[in-house]
């Protein structure tokens, strides 16, 4: 992104230094710059400069901290190429939630076959409900060094 954001940015500079002004040369005491249509001289940061605001139609990265946390006792987020967290110990009945919250896609996949999500997008979840007690390994089949464990007891 920032390789195309440098060039357009050269391209606007080169032709606004060639633009009519009686001779193609841009006057000697002429600063180049470029404004963005957000209004700021650097795309994604505050106009005042205070700190990145995002570019439109992307979102900004969450901090680890923030995403790892699950939203419950029985979740699960996918968070940094990682299931956290890596192992849950819940009862049997208990439905358990991923959330995916790395822009890559993952999937939820039981490596003994018992539950199998569709790939799953940004910020999408999937459920499963445990039905039966034992210990459940599973995977990322997109990302297969991705692994954990849901521990279901009685």
């Amino acid at each position: 992104m920032a390789v195309a954001v440098t060039i357009a940015a050269a391209s606007l500079l080169t032709a606004s230094a060639c633009s009519s002004n009686g001779g193609g040369k841009a006057p000697d005491n002429a600063a180049p710059g470029i404004t963005f249509a957000s209004g700021t001289a650097t795309p994604g940061m505050a106009p005042d400069g205070s700190g990145p605001t995002g570019m439109p139609g992307m979102s900004m990265p969450s901090s680890s901290a923030a995403a790892a946390a699950p939203a419950g006792p029985n979740a699960v987020n996918i968070d940094n190429f990682a299931f956290g967290p890596s192992s849950l110990t819940v009862k049997v009945g208990t439905t358990v939630t991923w959330t995916n919250k790395d822009e890559e896609p993952h999937t939820v996949v039981a490596t003994d076959g018992a539950f199998r999500s569709p790939t799953l997008g940004n910020n999408a979840t999937y459920t499963f409900t445990f039905t039966k007690a034992g210990s459940f390994a599973y995977v990322c089949s997109i990302h297969p060094f991705m692994h954990a464990t849901v521990v279901v007891t009685q």
